[in-house]
């Protein structure tokens, strides 16, 4: 039986991911260059150390200015989630889950000031009973360590815990930590190759949480 629900953050309740690329491939476009969609989708739920100036250096035969770079993109990135709200159907699954007695976790390969300032400015932070991020493991995933830890702060087995996930490391994650996963990917993830998961949702507005339990525990039963 389904006790909680543990949501990743970037790309599945803000989809800070789509326009992250966007704005990268836009400033890559000024050099001449390109960001492949691919490439990028391998730095997706998880740090694997990636520098997209470096590799713009790399594709267009001359350095460029780091820091310049780096500011502008910041500007760009920031201007652009001020105005953005959570994916369709959030707000209400976390309503739901209230209503439902589930105990709500989070788990994202972000830092914690990052995660919980979103969460704060999105009036979604009191929603979350335990919220684990980068600062909180020695590895982020696709290694389990963070949603065991997620568990764990539930006071759950990872048996008793759905996660969601909008990025093949993340799903990955969370099928190693033993966990049962519904996947929803955003406009930058729904090419991704996931492995085997529970359930594939274009958003959560296409199925209410309710139904969605029953179907994940109908899958278990069997």
């Amino acid at each position: 039986m389904i006790k909680g629900i543990i949501f990743d953050f970037d790309g599945l309740i803000f989809d800070t991911e789509t326009h992250q690329y966007h704005i990268l491939q836009e400033m890559f476009s000024e050099y001449g260059s390109e960001l492949p969609l691919g490439l990028w989708q391998n730095e997706v739920g998880t740090d694997g150390g990636f520098s997209p100036f470096h590799y713009m250096e790399q594709q267009i035969g001359k350095p460029v200015e780091h820091a310049l770079l780096n500011r502008q993109y910041e500007e760009k990135f920031l201007s652009v989630l001020s105005k953005e709200k959570p994916r369709d159907g959030v707000i209400e699954y976390l309503q739901m889950a209230q209503e439902l007695g589930l105990k709500v976790g989070l788990a994202s390969s972000s830092s914690y000031r990052w995660v919980s300032g979103h969460l704060k400015n999105l009036e979604l932070f009191d929603h979350f009973h335990c919220i684990r991020t980068s600062d909180h493991v020695e590895k982020v995933k696709p290694d389990p360590a963070l949603y065991l830890q997620a568990a764990e702060g539930l006071e759950l087995s990872p048996e008793a815990c759905l996660v969601f996930e909008d990025s093949a490391h993340g799903a990955t994650a969370a099928k190693r930590a033993g966990m049962s996963c519904v996947v929803v990917p955003n406009k930058i993830t729904r090419t991704m190759k996931f492995g085997p998961v529970e359930h594939r949702l274009d958003s959560m507005a296409d199925m209410p949480l309710r139904d969605l339990l029953d179907f994940v525990a109908a899958i278990k039963v069997k």
